[in-house]
C-alpha cells in the first residue's frame, strides 16, 4: 500500500498525516529551540542527579568547543561514543553533533575483536569511553588505524564532588568494575569540557543530507556494517511519530520517561530524541540487568512513559516489588526491538493497567517504520506505516505480490538510510530502486495493519539485539576441534530467541558443550554466545555443499 491509500486509515483514527520533514535543516535546529523553551526543566536524571536542559546545552557546547579547538578534528570526522546510559552519553552525543562531526554509536560491552572492526571500519579519530572498558580499549588501540584522541570518564564524573568520589570508589573498589589498564594518552571528559568552556564553539550547519550517525548493524558476512543515518533521516522519524503520540498529550505537562534500554541501540537512541523534543525528563538506567536497582529508580521517579521490550516486561511483571509500586502515573508503554508476545502484553496490562504500544523498525530506517495507533493496539500486529512511508510486499523475484499474500516487506520513506558506510555492494543489495528490503516476510490486511510472519534472513533476534549466524559460526569454527557448525535461533518466551549451535567435532574429540560456549565468550558479546550446543556427525547440505540452516530450524 502507498501513502495515498493510507490517508483514509489515518483519518479514521484521527491521526494527522501531514508531516513537513523540511522544517528543520538539521538536528541542531530542533534542539536549539528546546534548550531555550525548556531551559529550567530537568532533561536528564541518572543515579539521583539531574541536568536541566540549560545545563545539557552548556555542557554539550563546551564539549563541542573542545573538539573544535583542542583537537585536530574537523567537521565530518567520526567520533565513537562507547558509554552506557549515564549523563555523559547524551552530553557527548550532542557535543559531537554541535561540532559538525559524525557520531559512531558503540556498544561498551564489545569484545576487542568487535570494537577493533567498528573503529577501523568507521575511521573514527576519537573515542569517548568509560573507564570500566579500559582494558579492552588498551588492547584494541594498537590495532586501530585512525584513533588519535581518547576521552575517558568514570560513572560518577558528572555528579557533585562528594557523590562523584563515592560512586567512583564503589564502582572501582567495591564492585571491582574498573580493571587495570594503561592509557596514558587518555584525558578525562571532565577536563575536556573544562577546557572547552574557555573557548568559543563555532555553530555547525550540516544539511539534512549530511550523515549524523553511523549506526552499526550485523552483516551477512559476519562483519557489522555502518548504516549512514542522516540528519534528515532522524528528523523525519521524530516528526513522523508525532501523530501517533498526539493521543497521549505529551506537550501538556512534563513527562517522566524511564529509559532502561541502551542509548547506543537505535531504538532507545531515537526514542530519547523524540522524548527530548517534548521537553520530558529522561531517567537513564545504566544497568537494566540490575532489576532491584531499576525498580528502586521507578519508585523514586514515578514513570509516565516506559520504554522497554519483551524481555524486560517479563522480568518486571514477575517482580514482587515492582508489582507493589503505585503506577498511577504510567500512561504510555512503548515496545520495540523484538516481537511482543500476547502473554507479555496481557500480563503487563494486568499489572500496570496500561496497554503496550508496539512498533516495528530496523536500524536502516532510523528505525521506526510502523506503529500501532493508541486506541487500536493489536497484539501480533506491528500497526501501519508512519506518514510519508510506503510499503510493498515482494516475492523472491522482486515482483509485488497480490493483496493478502505474504511477501518480503520493502519500505520507502524519508527515514530510510543513505546507505552503508563504505560498502556500495551491500547498499545495492539492500536498497533497490529506493526501496529498503527488510528481509522480513509480512502480510498487509485490507485494513492496512501489517503482521510479520517470518524472516527471510537467517538473522536471530535476542532481547532486541540482532545476531547474524555467520559471525557466531566464524568464531566457533576457530576452535581446533570444530570441523563445521551451523547456528540458528530457537523460540524463547522471554528473549524472543535463543541461539543454538549444531557442531561437528573432529574424530576422537572430547570437546563439551560448556567448553565450546566458554570459548565463544572470548570473542563474542554475551548476547551472541550460543546457549545450546548439539553435537552431530554431519549437517544437512545442499547439492553444492551449503549448510541448510532452514532444515535445522524445521526439525
Amino acid at each position: 500500500m502507498n501513502s495515498t491509500q493510507y490517508q483514509a486509515i489515518y483519518d479514521e483514527y484521527g491521526i494527522d498525516y501531514a508531516v513537513d520533514v523540511s522544517q528543520y535543516n538539521n538536528l541542531l535546529d530542533v534542539y536549539n529551540q528546546l534548550f531555550i523553551k525548556h531551559a529550567s526543566a530537568t532533561a536528564l536524571t541518572c543515579m539521583g542527579y539531574s541536568l536541566s536542559y540549560k545545563e545539557l546545552d552548556e555542557k554539550s557546547n563546551d564539549f563541542a568547543a573542545y573538539l573544535q579547538n583542542e583537537t585536530n578534528l574537523v567537521a565530518g570526522d567520526r567520533v565513537a561514543v562507547m558509554l552506557p546510559n549515564i549523563l555523559q552519553q547524551p552530553v557527548s552525543v550532542l557535543g559531537i553533533l554541535k561540532a559538525g562531526m559524525v557520531l559512531v554509536n558503540t556498544n561498551p560491552l564489545y569484545t576487542p575483536r568487535e570494537l577493533e572492526h567498528q573503529l577501523n571500519d568507521s575511521g573514527a579519530k576519537a573515542l569517548v569511553m568509560l573507564a570500566n572498558m579500559g582494558d579492552v580499549v588498551e588492547e584494541v588501540l594498537p590495532h586501530t588505524q585512525n584513533i588519535e584522541h581518547v576521552l575517558m570518564t568514570q560513572v560518577g564524573d558528572f555528579h557533585p564532588t562528594v557523590k562523584r568520589l563515592l560512586i567512583n570508589t564503589v564502582v572501582k573498589y567495591v564492585k571491582k568494575g574498573v580493571p587495570k589498564f594503561n592509557l596514558p594518552q587518555a584525558i578525562s571528559l571532565n577536563s575536556a569540557i573544562a577546557l572547552g568552556s574557555q573557548k568559543q564553539v563555532t555553530q555547525s550547519s550540516p544539511t539534512r543530507d549530511d550523515v549524523a550517525v553511523l549506526q552499526y548493524t550485523g552483516g551477512t558476512t559476519g562483519l557489522s556494517k555502518g548504516a549512514m543515518l542522516t540528519h534528515g533521516n532522524l528528523i523525519a522519524n521524530c516528526l513522523q511519530l508525532d501523530g501517533f503520540l498526539a493521543k497521549f498529550d505529551l506537550k501538556q505537562r512534563q513527562e517522566v520517561v524511564i529509559q532502561p534500554l541502551p542509548l547506543y541501540h537505535i531504538y532507545a537512541f531515537t526514542m530519547t530524541l523524540v522524548m527530548l523534543r517534548y521537553g520530558s525528563q529522561n531517567v537513564l538506567i545504566p544497568n537494566p540487568r540490575d532489576l532491584p536497582g531499576l525498580v528502586t529508580t521507578i519508585s523514586k521517579y514515578p514513570a509516565s512513559i516506559f520504554c522497554g521490550l519483551n524481555t524486560l516486561f517479563v522480568a518486571l511483571f514477575n517482580d514482587e516489588k515492582f508489582k507493589a509500586l503505585p503506577l498511577s502515573e504510567l500512561r504510555m508503554t512503548v515496545s520495540g526491538g523484538m516481537a511482543l508476545t500476547q502473554d507479555t502484553a496481557k500480563q503487563w496490562k494486568r499489572v500496570t493497567g496500561v496497554t503496550i504500544t508496539e512498533g516495528y523498525g530496523l536500524t536502516e530506517a532510523s528505525p521506526v517504520v510502523t506503529f500501532n495507533p493508541a486506541e487500536a493496539q493489536r497484539i501480533g500486529s506491528i500497526g501501519f506505516p508512519l506518514p510519508l512511508t510506503d510499503l510493498k510486499l515482494l516475492d523472491d523475484n522482486g515482483n509485488e505480490v497480490e493483496q493478502g499474500s505474504e511477501g518480503e516487506l520493502a519500505v520507502k520513506g524519508p527515514q530510510v538510510m543513505k546507505g552503508y558506510w563504505n560498502n556500495e555492494e551491500a547498499t545495492a543489495k539492500t536498497i533497490v530502486d529506493d526501496w529498503l528490503l527488510t528481509g522480513d516476510i509480512a502480510t498487509i490486511g485490507d485494513d492496512g495493519f501489517v503482521k510479520i510472519v517470518d524472516r527471510k534472513k537467517d538473522m536471530i533476534i535476542v532481547s532486541g539485539f540482532n545476531v547474524y549466524p555467520n559471525e557466531v559460526e566464524d568464531e566457533l569454527s576457530k576452535h581446533p576441534e570444530v570441523v563445521e557448525c551451523a547456528v540458528i535461533g530457537i523460540p524463547d518466551d522471554i528473549k524472543g530467541e535463543n541461539i543454538k549451535a549444531f557442531v561437528v567435532k573432529t574424530p576422537n574429540s572430547t570437546l563439551t558443550d560448556s567448553q565450546l560456549i566458554e570459548f565463544a565468550r572470548e570473542n563474542l558479546t554475551a548476547y551472541k554466545v550460543p546457549k545450546l550446543v548439539e553435537f552431530r556427525s554431519d549437517l544437512p547440505k545442499s547439492n553444492v555443499g551449503k549448510i541448510l540452516r532452514r532444515e535445522l530450524r524445521d526439525e
